[in-house]
């Protein structure tokens, strides 16, 4: 199997960077007629900076604000806006549910993609990849593309007024990447793009998780205050290039498989996609049966940033056959749990999840 690597083909970073949007795409020959696909807050937000930013370029732009879920039919009604207004680029602006929307849009139409993550909530936005579910929230496929986005802007203004309970998310997602990619690597198993890790992949998903774990804390203080620092900066590069390079060039495996399960039990609806894969972590490190003195440092950057530990604290209230349910749909084939060096059954990922649950419990 070929080692692959993967990743945009520009990224942007820094305070108010949404003023430089129409200069950066024109960077990498993109222009208009622009599509954008923006969340209401995201929408509120930087239209004004649009403004300026688009008639400083010249280009012309429609806003379509986003219907709220990643679904097959909102990926058709963004299709038929971009044909209606006959866009030749489309940019999605907002959260990971918007970006993975919009990307999926831009693959159908064969257009250029940008995306502007309003929040750092998932590593989504750097991918050529999207998660779909169906219109009730519920994991239903991933889906890949040819090529990642032509240009990745993150205005860390936006992110630093953004809602800390986002920010926070991010780091849960950024928190699996290394242990992910690590088990994929050493096991030798294809990535999200068909095949095995780099160094380069590796090593960016070990610097997130450092990086995460040394800089989390004041970061969200950072956010907490609305003010852009050093620290939330480089927690916010964790969160979108390190995690989002570093998941799609090394692979996924138990903790997104226990998310997508986690989204078969109606009460976890609520819950954001990097809150459940903070709880996929540690399930996944005691499914592995890692050091302890590693799922302890897990679990105390978890209860210093707020991340969940237990099954209580993402709505999961009757462990019976909600756990069960869990587990066989984090072993569905095709899962990523499946990329583990053992064979991994319901049972034992069952157990994996209550036992990780009592250590939350226990934690405090």
């Amino acid at each position: 199997m070929l080692a692959v690597f993967t990743a945009p083909a520009r990224y942007v970073q820094g305070a108010d960077a949404t003023e430089s949007l129409g200069r950066e795409m024109r960077t990498v020959g993109l222009g208009g007629p622009v599509l954008i696909v923006a969340g209401h807050s995201a929408a509120a937000a930087l239209a004004p900076a649009w403004e300026r930013t688009f008639r400083e370029a010249g280009v012309a732009y429609t806003v379509r604000t986003f219907g709220g879920e990643s679904s097959l039919a909102e990926i058709d009604r963004i299709v038929a806006a971009a044909r209606d207004i006959g866009a030749a680029t489309v940019v999605g602006a907002g959260g990971g549910k918007v970006l993975d929307a919009t990307r999926a849009a831009a693959d159908a139409l064969g257009l250029p993609v940008v995306c502007c993550p309003t929040v750092v909530s998932t590593d989504a936005p750097c991918s050529a990849l999207s998660v779909i579910y169906t219109d009730d929230g519920v994991f239903q496929e991933y889906r890949f593309y040819r090529r990642n986005p032509e240009l990745v802007l993150v205005d860390t203004r936006v992110v630093a007024h953004g809602p800390p309970r986002l920010f926070v998310a991010g780091m849960g997602d950024a928190l699996s990447t290394y242990f992910e990619a690590k088990t994929c690597a050493d096991a030798r198993r294809a990535n999200m793009r068909g095949g095995t890790t780099t160094l380069a992949a590796l090593a960016l998903a070990e610097l997130c998780y450092r990086t995460v774990l040394a800089d989390g804390v004041a970061a969200l203080r950072a956010v907490r205050a609305k003010v852009v620092t050093p620290a939330l900066e480089r927690v916010a590069e964790a969160n979108t290039l390190l995690s989002g390079l570093g998941f799609e060039s090394s692979g996924l495996a138990a903790a997104h498989a226990v998310h997508n399960g986690l989204t078969a039990a109606p009460g976890t609806h609520d819950y954001l996609h990097g809150e459940k894969v903070a709880f996929g972590t540690l399930v996944q490190l005691v499914l592995e049966g890692r050091p302890q003195v590693l799922i302890d440092e897990v679990l105390g950057f978890c209860k210093a940033v707020g991340l969940p530990t237990t099954l209580a604290a993402i709505g999961v209230a009757d462990e019976g056959d909600v756990v069960t349910k869990v587990a066989a749909r984090a072993c569905a084939p095709g899962e990523t749990i499946h990329n583990l060096p053992f064979v991994v059954t319901p049972a034992a990922v069952a157990d994996a999840i209550r036992a990780a649950d009592a250590l939350g419990r226990a934690a405090g």
